[in-house]
């Protein structure tokens, strides 16, 4: 479709240049606007339009042939984008040109203009440089989930000024689902604030940790054996292959971390009872399900030791 809209433009623009070329041969029509020929202004009008069609035409066809050679889909956006501003800065320039025949005359001016503009909109600007930061950087793109001055959610569009997100968590839900709201943060936050990725492009993981509470009087060793266990059953393999992932990524870096492959138990003293924590790997997507998942297969294997495990029911928690 968009293929199609780009050709009948261009089309268009030719039918718009061509009846300018047989304007501009007309004798002047009698009146004039501004001692100009109403010919010459109809000519020129149609002139810009050709230029406009034209630049809107081959933006089409030129960001959906580069689009369908991008193998990245979160990259779909900034070819958009970078096509999109430049075709549209062609345009401009190309249509004031045709429009004032002194080429010279409006870079210049164009110039001088922008020069007025930095100082007048200071924010959009830096909005623009955060763009081209995001571009360039690639601190997050579309489709990553991310923390932004306090906003979290996943980008569905990067664009020249703002981020959108569709946010996941905040205060209308108790987890990190999505909550149906659109959060549109400027570009610019990211020249000042702290960026949170937590699914970024080449190691889309992030480490989770779910809790269990037993009265003291509890088989600490045969929990913690039970929960890694159960732990291991159900995200070892699947973990163990990310982890190798992490550490060829690791290894490209100057930090030295030991990170272990398979589910751990830690275990913190509370006032009142043991609480044991257990360490696992998942996408930040699924984290509640997997949460919630490996919460009941815990449970489930507890309870069939009651002779070992008990829960600290009736103290302050």
């Amino acid at each position: 479709m968009r293929r199609r809209i780009g050709v009948l433009s261009l089309v268009l623009a030719v039918l718009a240049a061509a009846s300018a070329s047989l304007v501009a041969r007309f004798d002047p029509v009698p009146g004039s606007v501004v001692d100009t020929p109403f010919s010459l202004l109809a000519a020129r009008g149609l002139s810009v339009l050709a230029v406009v069609l034209a630049g809107y035409g081959l933006y089409r066809l030129v960001s959906e042939f580069l689009v369908a050679r991008t193998a990245d889909r979160r990259r779909e956006g900034d070819v958009r984008n970078v096509v999109r501003l430049l075709f549209g800065a062609a345009t401009l320039v190309g249509a004031l040109g045709v429009l004032t025949e002194q080429w010279v005359g409006l870079l210049f001016s164009l110039g001088i203009v922008g020069f007025a503009v930095t100082f007048a909109l200071q924010q959009p600007l830096f909005s623009l440089i955060g763009w081209l930061y995001i571009l360039v950087k690639r601190p997050y793109s579309v489709g990553d989930r991310v923390t932004i001055e306090g906003s979290r959610g996943d980008v569905v569009e990067v664009d020249f000024l703002v981020t959108t997100l569709w946010e996941a968590g905040g205060d209308l839900v108790s987890t990190n689902q999505p909550s149906g709201r659109i959060i549109t943060l400027p570009n610019s936050v990211v020249l000042s604030s702290h960026v949170h990725n937590h699914s970024w492009e080449e190691f889309p993981y992030v480490w989770n940790e779910l809790a269990i509470q037993v009265a003291y009087e509890t088989d600490l060793e045969f929990v913690r054996e039970t929960m890694a266990g159960v732990a291991d059953d159900y995200l070892g393999d699947e973990m163990a292959a990310r982890i190798a992932t992490y550490r060829r990524r690791l290894a490209e870096t100057a930090v030295e971390l030991e990170v272990g492959d398979r589910p751990s138990v830690n275990v913190q003293q509370r006032e009142s009872w043991v609480e044991l924590r257990v360490r696992y790997l998942t996408h930040p997507r699924r984290g509640t399900r997997v949460r919630n998942e490996l919460y009941e297969r815990i449970l489930a294997e507890l309870n069939e030791h009651p002779d070992r495990v008990s829960f600290p029911v009736g103290r302050n928690r």
